[in-house]
């Protein structure tokens, strides 16, 4: 470990070294104040800076990376907290240093970062560079920290060389235009890994194809199962070795190839996917087709739910999710984290009833109790959403007023006016294509809690 972290510390120097301890520490610790994220960055680097010096003791490292770990156990301990910290003090040596190591805050649902105007970065920057870069890898980095580490480091440099070089501009005000127009891939293929990145950390692999599925059945309907589904499936693989990804290459290599999949599977089908397809940036193309806005509902067949035997056998996992794909395709303005509450609900079932001793009694049971309660579910929540998405703001609290007082024709207007804001804010939040899961996932069972009546309500 040693070797490793002075060779990268010869080959970055000082200056980008301590740069990347701000951007991992960052990443890692999300939650942690910027002065906590600022003493282990003074400790790591000091302790490299005085190992890796030519002549050291060779057990520099060791003795200085133990001390750092009691220094971590301490109870008044500088460093960002964990509450599984106590828990790694309680080992000794090696063991207690990995456990320490391994160690990280989960993904933040809401960034917080918000990029300050012009005139208040060039403000920041000229009074103090050194600070004002510091803080910015700090609230950049722990923000967006889900995404790779080689394209936090690239959009990062890319926002700093910006900022130096735009603030010493005769004409800063075009330089910002430019240099923001230059650097537009980077910056929101970051936010896009982030959010992709996230859900793969909290939820794992499956539940990326699941959203893969339901985002191309969403944006083009038109296309089969059979086409859709290898490339839910390529994508898991791809962001599974995206989101680890350790060099800069690594990360366009695997997103292009799945880009170069999708535009040859999808391309003919639809012609705004043609158009995306059409560019000489693959990961342009990629972010072009991620952005595109979901079709409008297509005429198509009454869903088949699926039968018995569909449901308990080998290809279990297949056809739950053909029968998403049909849902998806048919309700396109209803968000991902939604249909992944149906979808967790049909996994439940199998789950039940495939090792219950009278099988087709418990899913024909099932299958009476949730028939209104999918259907209601689905109706609520495609009416909801797609007012939210086909209106102004204005537009849709309005229509939401008119809504709630032809509804609850007793109710007074400031409690009219309550359920508004708070509707307001749910669809807000969680009719957006980028909506935070976790929260999402509580919001979604509270507010259909208050609005289902009682069958609809066991599907949550």
């Amino acid at each position: 470990m040693r070797d490793k972290i002075c060779q990268e510390f010869n080959n970055l120097g000082k200056n980008d070294f301590r740069t990347l301890t701000i951007i991992m520490n960052s990443k890692k610790f999300s939650n942690a104040t910027f002065e906590e994220i600022s003493h282990i960055v003074k400790e790591m680097v000091s302790l490299v800076e005085t190992c890796c010096a030519e002549g050291a003791d060779p057990n520099c490292y060791d003795e200085g990376s133990s001390a750092l770990s009691d220094k971590s156990c301490d109870e008044n301990s500088p460093f960002p907290m964990h509450a599984g910290t106590a828990d790694c003090c309680t080992h000794q040596g090696l063991e207690k240093k990995l456990c320490l190591a391994a160690l990280h805050h989960p993904p933040k649902e809401f960034p917080t970062y918000v990029e300050p105007s012009n005139e208040e970065l060039c403000d920041a920057f000229k009074k103090d560079p050194k600070d004002f870069a510091d803080k910015f890898l700090y609230e950049y980095s722990s923000n967006f920290g889900q995404a790779p580490l080689p394209l936090l480091v690239a959009s990062t440099g890319s926002y700093l060389s910006m900022v130096s070089t735009c603030c010493i501009s005769p004409s800063p005000g075009i330089c910002f235009l430019k240099e923001r127009l230059e650097r537009k891939t980077v910056s929101i293929t970051t936010r896009m890994a982030n959010r992709v990145c996230s859900q793969l950390a909290v939820y794992g692999k499956e539940k990326t194809k699941f959203s893969s599925l339901v985002m191309f059945s969403q944006k083009i309907p038109c296309a089969s199962f059979e086409e859709i589904l290898p490339l839910a499936e390529d994508a898991a693989e791809v962001f599974s070795k995206f989101c680890n990804s350790t060099t800069e290459d690594s990360v366009q290599k695997e997103l292009s190839e799945h880009t170069t999949k999708i535009c040859s599977t999808l391309s003919s089908k639809d012609e705004k996917f043609a158009d995306c397809c059409q560019g000489k940036n693959l990961m342009q193309d990629y972010l072009c087709i991620y952005s595109l806005q979901h079709a409008k509902v297509t005429s198509l067949p009454d869903i088949d739910t699926p039968t018995n035997e569909q449901l308990c056998s080998e290809d279990r996992d297949q056809n739950s999710y053909r029968y998403m794909f049909e849902i998806s395709r048919r309700y396109t303005s209803i968000p991902e984290v939604f249909l992944s509450k149906l979808y967790d609900a049909t996994k439940k079932v199998m789950d039940e009833c495939c090792r219950a001793v009278d099988v087709t009694g418990c899913l024909n049971n099932k299958k009476r109790q949730g028939k209104k309660e999918v259907s209601q579910f689905l109706e609520k929540a495609n009416k909801l959403c797609g007012e939210y998405t086909n209106n102004t703001f204005l537009e849709f609290k309005k229509r939401l007023k008119d809504n709630f007082q032809k509804t609850m024709t007793g109710a007074t207007p400031e409690y009219i006016t309550e359920l508004v804001e708070d509707r307001a804010n749910f669809a807000s939040t969680c009719c957006t294509m980028n909506s935070p899961p976790l929260y999402c996932d509580l919001k979604i069972k509270a507010e259909a809690g208050r609005t289902c009546d009682y069958e609809s309500c066991r599907l949550i």
